[in-house]
Order: structure tokens, then sequence, then C-alpha cells
């Protein structure tokens, strides 16, 4: 299934969580903080004139509880506004 978002929304793939620190201690799923770094998958048209800023592929980062989480087949998107974004990693 392919998601197809609306208007200036934009659909993002999680990057995985760091699973141990810098000195080696392994971090529970429960210690883990809420990855901000995704993979842009999906740009929807954009709104009223206004052109979307990122593209498929992107790495981007976006607000910590922005947008909705979603299960397709198996894999976990979040679909966020373009707002929510707040930089594109290079």
């Amino acid at each position: 299934m392919r998601l197809k978002p609306l208007g200036n929304r934009v659909v993002l793939k999680h990057q995985e969580a760091e699973e141990k620190t810098q000195s080696g201690i392994i971090l529970p799923d429960s210690a883990k903080e809420k990855p901000q770094t995704a993979v842009v998958i999906a740009v929807g048209p954009g709104t009223d004139g206004k052109e979307m800023q990122v593209k498929e592929g992107d790495r981007v980062i976006c607000t910590q509880y922005a947008g909705t989480e979603i299960k397709v087949d198996d894999e976990e998107y979040v679909i966020v506004s373009q707002n929510d974004i707040i930089a594109i990693v290079e």
C-alpha cells in the first residue's frame, strides 16, 4: 500500500533510537527517547500556492510530539504538517 498525503502533510518514517549510550550502557525500550530524526516517505501537493520545502528521501528533524502515528503493512509511519518539520539534515 502506498500513502499519498493531502495538502501540506508529509509522511515520515522515524529513524531507530540509540540502543546504547556513548559509554556503552544498553538502554531498555522504556528509557529511549522518541526519535526526532526521520526520513521523508511521501509529500503532499502543498496548499494555497505554498510549495513544499521537503522531498522524498530527505532526512529531517521534526518537533517531538508532532503528527499522527499510523501502521501500514507492519511498518510504522508518522503523518505531520510541513510546519512541524524544523530542519533538513544534510
